[in-house]
């Protein structure tokens, strides 16, 4: 359902997405996640993809309740282009990414040359640097 969402997104076209991943949840304590990647191309601002989101997600059934409880869907922007900024929402690239692996691993699938844009690191060195953190392909 959120890649059929992500699909009818106007000015945007949907390149690929990533296969899925299985995820300990970060914290620690909750269920497991299924992650995945889609990469998106356009000229879109990132205030309004943001709400495009947010609208696909209430769709799914997510409810805002407190900060990382568990949801049923959840959509980040990890980067656009090499666009950096640290406010308002969106903060780009996503400020906990570089961070962890049930992001950079379905990044890398998609884009194993990208660079974070603050870092000036690829994503293979990123990865590199990161423990385990529960990540399995599927």
């Amino acid at each position: 359902m959120a890649a059929e969402s992500l699909r009818s997104l106007p000015s945007l076209r949907l390149i690929s997405l990533s296969s899925w991943y299985a995820t300990d949840p970060i914290p620690a304590g909750g269920p497991r996640y299924i992650n995945g990647m889609a990469w998106l191309h356009g000229t879109v601002k990132p205030e309004w993809l943001l709400r495009r989101l947010q609208m696909i997600e209430s769709a799914a059934g997510r409810v805002r309740s407190v900060p990382n409880a568990p949801r049923v869907l959840d959509l980040d922007i990890v980067a656009m282009d090499d666009l950096v900024r640290d406010a308002p929402d969106p903060v780009l690239p996503h400020p906990r990414a570089h961070l962890r692996r049930f992001v950079l691993e379905p990044l890398a699938e998609l884009m194993p040359d990208w660079v974070h844009p603050v870092l000036h690191r690829n994503v293979q060195s990123l990865l590199a640097e990161l423990p385990d953190q529960g990540v399995e392909r599927l």
